[in-house]
């Protein structure tokens, strides 16, 4: 699996290329700066991006702009964000496009290697992998002018939190403990109220609430 790296920290990016290197991922390209990602980008064809927001040379949230020029160009290509912050304007834009294969990880909340490794692996396959205070940001956010999110229980909110996430009905029953059919219950109920079609496909209902969080912005 074919990764491009960007991060302008030297020995942040010298850990991540050794540690996916580790694991049996090839580093197409490890750069410091927006130029230089988009690129490698549009030049190598990976994979997967890992990408931190803010690169050289603005310092704001160049990485992430070219993650979605990138997106642009090629619809779908599995993009991995690490962040400091939650940039939420770029964030729900990335998150809710419909495309899969997008995560967006906090670096000071990934706690080992087998958890970031896993977020990589999800998001090259067209998964999604969420850090969950991002999508505590993301709902926040929303419910203070949105009714329907209004609606929800605390414990669909919860429920929908750890969708969002990535997360199966089985995981999120065994996460909550409780029955994977309460939780099926739940889901149902969510999507009634958020006027969204009941599915089947983890990833397409984990985008299809993105893409409901995204409405209205």
């Amino acid at each position: 699996m074919r990764v491009v790296l960007a991060e302008d920290l030297f020995l942040l990016r010298d850990g991540l290329v050794r540690l996916l290197q580790a694991y049996d991922f090839e580093i197409a390209a490890a750069v410091e700066t927006g130029p230089e990602l988009s690129r490698a980008l549009a030049e190598l064809e990976p994979d997967v991006a890992v990408v931190d927001v803010r690169l050289p040379p603005t310092h704001t949230d160049e990485g992430l702009q070219c993650a979605l020029e990138a997106r642009r160009r090629k619809p779908g290509l599995p993009v991995l964000v690490l962040s400091q912050h939650v940039e939420q304007l770029y964030a729900r834009e990335l998150l809710a496009d419909g495309s899969g294969g997008v995560g967006y990880l906090l670096k000071d909340r990934v706690f080992d290697a087998d958890q970031f490794v896993d977020a990589v692996r999800r998001v090259a396959a067209g998964g999604t992998a969420m850090d969950p205070q991002v999508i505590q940001q993301l709902l926040t956010r929303r419910a203070a002018d949105d009714q329907p999110l209004a609606r929800l229980t605390p414990r669909e909110t919860e429920v929908l939190e750890l969708m969002a996430q990535g997360r199966t009905n089985a995981a999120i029953a065994d996460r909550l403990v409780v029955t994977e059919r309460a939780i099926a219950k739940h889901t149902a109920n969510i999507f009634a109220k958020l006027g969204l079609e009941v599915s089947d496909d983890d990833n397409r209902r984990v985008l299809a609430v993105l893409a409901y969080l995204d409405h209205g912005r």
